[in-house]
């Protein structure tokens, strides 16, 4: 119980951080004002990207031990990238569970760390849209299209952003 409570506390922290000092790029709130542990971000496509001027919405869901564990970060939004499943889950390195990687592909540094904070796991998905990692997708059809047929991923990323326009 203690954990839990240490992580209520560190995200009402994070979340009053956020409220005065906004970070360019996203926008952070609860989904339900009585949860702490379930944010809504909403993220802007990054300026000079085939995402730029998009408004994605993002359901970040922490466990009770956190900082200690990632939280679990999923696009509610429509979503076309090499490293988001087809059910909105990100898959980037520092959302993995913290220690060595089983399959060797990932060092235990570039892992999940109790150091990142909400802001630090939203910029890194916003990162991960400028820059794909397609040598360990999550939607393979995405990144064999990234790799091999560059014109159409662009049109459907640029179907999705005026989507997500047209949504506001």
């Amino acid at each position: 119980m203690a954990t839990e409570t240490h992580a209520k506390l560190l995200l009402q922290k994070q979340l009053k951080e956020l409220y005065r000092n906004a970070v360019e790029g996203f926008s952070a709130g609860l989904v339900d004002e009585n949860n702490i542990f379930e944010w809504k971000v909403t993220i802007i496509g990054p300026v000079d990207t085939i995402y730029e001027g998009g408004v994605f919405d993002v359901v970040m869901t922490f466990p009770p031990n956190y900082p200690n564990s990632p939280p679990e970060v999923r696009f509610t939004s429509e979503m076309w990238h090499p490293n988001v499943y087809t059910d909105g889950r990100v898959c980037i390195s520092i959302l993995h569970a913290p220690g060595d990687d089983p399959h060797g592909y990932e060092k235990a540094s570039e892992r999940w760390l109790p150091v990142h904070t909400v802001t630090t796991i939203i910029l890194s998905v916003i990162s991960m849209l400028s820059s794909p990692n397609v040598e360990s997708p999550a939607n393979v059809d995405a990144a064999i299209e990234w790799r091999e047929r560059r014109h159409a991923f662009r049109k459907k990323v640029a179907r999705i952003v005026r989507r997500s326009q047209e949504m506001l």
